[in-house]
């Protein structure tokens, strides 16, 4: 998985966690990356969630803020 190096250092969340972290910060201060299919995306997501399905994220990773934490799902 490339695309693992650009993410890097990573630090598993659990959804508690998750939900905490976004809880305590502004929204605009993280990005929520969604990399499912289109079809799961449309069925549900994280408000805010950016949608880039795994196989399109090592070509599309300049769409993301290498600034802010990014919480991958």
């Amino acid at each position: 998985m490339r695309w693992k190096q650009f993410l890097t250092p990573v630090k598993s969340l659990d959804a508690a966690e998750a939900r905490d972290f976004m809880q305590t910060r502004s929204a605009e201060s993280f990005t929520i990356l969604d990399v499912r299919q289109p079809e799961e995306y449309q069925a549900g997501h994280l408000p805010g969630a950016k949608l880039i399905p795994l196989p399109e994220l090592s070509e599309r990773l300049g769409e993301i803020n290498p600034q802010k934490p990014t919480l991958v799902y």
